[in-house]
């Protein structure tokens, strides 16, 4: 019974006494990794190649600890419907059920649920798959054991979906390089990179890693999950699907080789995930980066979206690129123009004029999405702010102008009658003020 291996209650996280972990192991899942095995892979194990770990996916431990964060990351139900709570309900006899499926093989993924969510700035749709409740537990098993191994070789420079590390340490690093004279910048987009991925050379990526016959085929049988759309179901020839929780970790991998290949040539590439630049000195190296790039793209059976290949150089007035959100045009960066309307898109839902609520109220709610906003978008140009702030004021006086029975949009004398004192005594956060505050050398 799985409560005799092991009781369900919350683990211990806490280090055995004596115990050093390493601070760039800290993240791992202490269950699985312990310090024995740490030492194994740092020090590298024979043959570079992994065996028996079957047993730690399935262990316990291992199972109840993914439940607790595929329960945090909450989620939909999949093609199965069975919600996290429907889970929950019966979570000891689940958790049995799956360890006893993974130990002793007869463990087969369920279909995975196929939705369509909205692409910024496009009319077409990006897919996404939500695997069973079930099928999340065990893929995040999986990646709980198998993730250290990959994230030992993978390139510093590489930022998207790994422990510690995200869109802002990227951009860091791309407005690093900006400042030191990488000015010409190859921009280009990888073609529907997570629906593309050839199957067996990804497998063959993970082989050179993992010989353990069982997780492999566990692995491989995510690949191949079946999908259901409506009343249509068929099984993927390429791809690993966004939205299962194994997906990203194997994308990285598949993208490996192409990091090593341009750092051992000497080019400056910071990639997020499938969303990439390279930075150079010159011309002539950013078309030879580009050259090797798309040799190594179709060599990996993948393709760049045609339209999307840039070549630039951000020193000339109206040339630059995106990335990761931001517009970048010599050394200064401002929020793209895909970023600025989701913004306004989303204070638009919070204001509008028929809104019933306390002006507080509605102060509070914008408050929400201005604060969030402003923490990733806060090394803007100082020019992003004062504008979004003139129309958000100028939304909120529409409002009230409408409950003095005023028709139309705020104007005339409404700024005299609300001042932008008035908002700011009624608490909103404004963008420029908080800029302002940000620029201010700090007080000892």
């Amino acid at each position: 019974m799985l409560n005799e291996e092991q009781p369900t209650a919350v683990p211990q996280k806490a280090n055995q006494v004596g115990e050093a972990r390493s601070e760039k192991w800290v993240w791992v899942e202490h269950s699985v990794w312990t310090e024995r095995m740490l030492e194994a892979l740092d020090q590298g194990v024979k043959g570079g190649m992994w065996f028996s770990l079957i047993d730690k996916v399935y262990r316990p431990e291992t199972l109840y600890n993914a439940w607790t964060l595929v329960k945090a990351n909450r989620g939909g139900a999949g093609a199965d419907h069975q919600t996290i709570k429907g889970f929950e309900r019966n979570l000891e006899g689940n958790l049995e059920r799956l360890h006893e499926e993974l130990r002793k093989g007869t463990y087969q993924p369920r279909p995975i649920w196929r939705v369509y969510i909205e692409k910024e700035g496009s009319r077409d749709k990006r897919p996404l798959g939500i695997p069973s409740v079930r099928d999340r537990v065990v893929q995040t098993a999986l990646r709980l054991v198998i993730e250290p191994i990959f994230e030992r070789v993978f390139h510093p420079r590489s930022f998207g979906f790994r422990p510690r590390r995200g869109c802002k340490d990227a951009l860091r690093e791309v407005d690093g390089l900006l400042k030191e004279g990488y000015c010409w910048v190859v921009d280009a987009d990888l073609q529907s990179y997570f629906d593309s991925i050839p199957h067996d050379q990804l497998m063959n990526e993970v082989r050179s890693y993992i010989a353990d016959g069982r997780v492999l085929k566990l692995i491989e049988g995510f690949l191949k999950q079946g999908i259901m759309e409506g009343l249509l179901h068929w099984t993927p020839e390429e791809g690993t699907p966004q939205g299962a929780a194994i997906s990203p970790l194997l994308a990285n991998l598949y993208l490996h080789s192409l990091d090593v290949a341009m750092a051992e040539a000497g080019f400056q590439m910071i990639r997020y995930a499938d969303d990439f630049v390279v930075l150079c000195q010159s011309d002539r190296e950013a078309r030879m980066a580009l050259e090797l790039m798309q040799s190594q793209i179709s060599m990996k059976g993948l393709r760049f979206h045609p339209e999307k290949i840039h070549l630039v150089d951000v020193r000339i007035a109206g040339q630059g690129f995106d990335f990761l959100g931001y517009r970048f045009e010599g050394t200064t960066r401002w929020p793209r123009k895909k970023s600025l309307n989701k913004l306004r898109s989303n204070i638009r839902a919070k204001t509008g004029r028929s809104n019933g609520k306390s002006l507080p109220c509605i102060i509070m709610d914008v408050n929400r999405t201005l604060r969030g906003w402003f923490e990733y978008f806060k090394h803007s140009n100082k020019r992003t702010f004062p504008g979004l702030d003139q129309w958000i004021r100028r939304r909120l006086r529409s409002i009230l102008r409408r409950r003095l029975k005023g028709k139309g949009i705020s104007g005339g004398y409404d700024h005299i009658r609300w001042p932008n004192r008035y908002f700011r005594e009624h608490g909103f956060f404004s963008l420029e003020e908080a800029h302002g505050a940000l620029l201010q050398p700090s007080v000892r």
